[in-house]
């Protein structure tokens, strides 16, 4: 079923927004903003581009628009990472965004993907049982044996499709893929084609395409891309953020997207909530308190701001559901706990003796305290 879609002066087109969609893709949800800024955009556009590069920029970072419009920004951090990223997509170069887990990576390449051709759809989910045919093409096998191989038969990957448009394609987790099927990318992001070997033909790439990959770096040397598949990317790490102040206005703003598009029965939490659970996870994730008087120990988990979010969102619904509609410690301790604790054996000791060390003894932070000490 086709999807309905809003169009611009500038013929930028980007999908309507389905309000019974679960979660809606950033081209839709952010729908009337990418429809302003193309209307507005009067800068040059590479080939096969919706936005400029301005354009593209100011969706993802925020800006106030001509009129008094306001952009919201989806991706808080480094505004230089940004147009490095932009910029790469706009040369024969493709982009890999690289990092610790919880760092915005596939947020980011989605909304580079809508903003660039109103499309973050087309898309590869690398796991280790990946092969070939996810990442160039397969074959309705129904029509394979009754006709032979023709174009009718060929099942496009979101690439060949990315390719056919001239769009984003996205590869997330590539190093989860093994490392003999990563290669198969190579000729596509060299070539800007991908021969069909069993007709004889390739399908050349058109202006717009190119790709963007996710790597964890967690799972670095688990499969390693190959020198030459490295070369044709060009590598931006995202970094954690910087302070505290910077990761509490990303969690905030997540919260409370999440929560709408939930419908969840409670209001946003607290900026205090907030910034005690930010403050929970950078101190454990840093190894020493804010103030650096005190060292702790490190759970194993990657404490990223991701968990946070999840854990606040999960705070809420127990809040909503079971509680009084306010976001309360007992809420948030079986969530944040979880989150904390992967090791049920060190990380329970190390979590015990940060309750012990330093929760208990900040003021305002008793409830707190009995909540995750009635859990661990």
């Amino acid at each position: 079923m086709s999807q309905p879609t809003q169009s611009t002066p500038s013929g930028a087109s980007f999908p309507a927004p389905l309000s019974t969609s679960l979660r809606q893709h950033a081209e839709q949800s952010f729908a009337e903003e990418l429809a302003v800024l193309a209307r507005l955009d009067d800068r040059p556009r590479p080939p096969g581009w919706a936005l400029s590069p301005w354009a593209v920029r100011s969706y993802i970072l925020g800006a106030r628009l001509p009129g008094g419009f306001e952009v919201s920004a989806k991706y808080i951090g480094r505004a230089r990472l940004v147009e490095i990223a932009v910029a790469t997509l706009a040369t024969d170069r493709a982009l890999l965004l690289q990092g610790v887990p919880g760092t915005g990576k596939s947020w980011l390449s989605e909304h580079l993907a809508a903003a660039i051709c109103g499309d973050s759809t087309l898309i590869v989910q690398g796991t280790a049982g990946t092969d070939e045919s996810t990442l160039r093409y397969g074959w309705n096998y129904a029509r394979l044996l009754a006709e032979g191989p023709t174009p009718d038969a060929i099942v496009p990957s979101p690439i060949m499709r990315a390719m056919q448009l001239g769009r984003i394609a996205r590869v997330e987790e590539l190093s989860r893929i093994p490392s003999e099927v990563q290669d198969s990318l190579i000729t596509a992001l060299s070539e800007k084609a991908l021969p069909v070997a069993e007709l004889g033909v390739e399908i050349q790439a058109r202006q717009g395409f190119n790709l963007i990959a996710t790597s964890n770096d967690r799972d670095r040397g688990v499969n390693e891309p190959s020198a030459a598949l490295t070369r044709r990317f060009n590598t931006v790490i995202l970094p954690l953020p910087e302070d505290a102040e910077e990761e509490v206005r990303i969690v905030a703003q997540r919260v409370r997207a999440i929560g709408t598009a939930l419908a969840l029965p409670t209001a946003t939490p607290a900026l205090a909530e907030i910034q005690r659970v930010v403050t929970i996870f950078r101190e454990l994730r840093r190894g020493v308190t804010e103030d650096g008087r005190t060292r702790l120990k490190s759970p194993s988990g990657t404490l990223s701001t991701a968990e946070m979010i999840s854990s606040l969102v999960s705070g809420m619904a127990m809040a909503g559901y079971y509680g009084d509609g306010e976001l309360r410690a007992a809420d948030l301790a079986a969530s944040v706990s979880g989150a904390i604790i992967r090791d049920p054996v060190q990380d329970a000791v190390a979590f015990q003796e940060y309750l012990r060390a330093v929760v208990k003894e900040r003021e305002g932070w008793m409830d707190l305290y009995r909540a995750f000490m009635e859990l661990v």
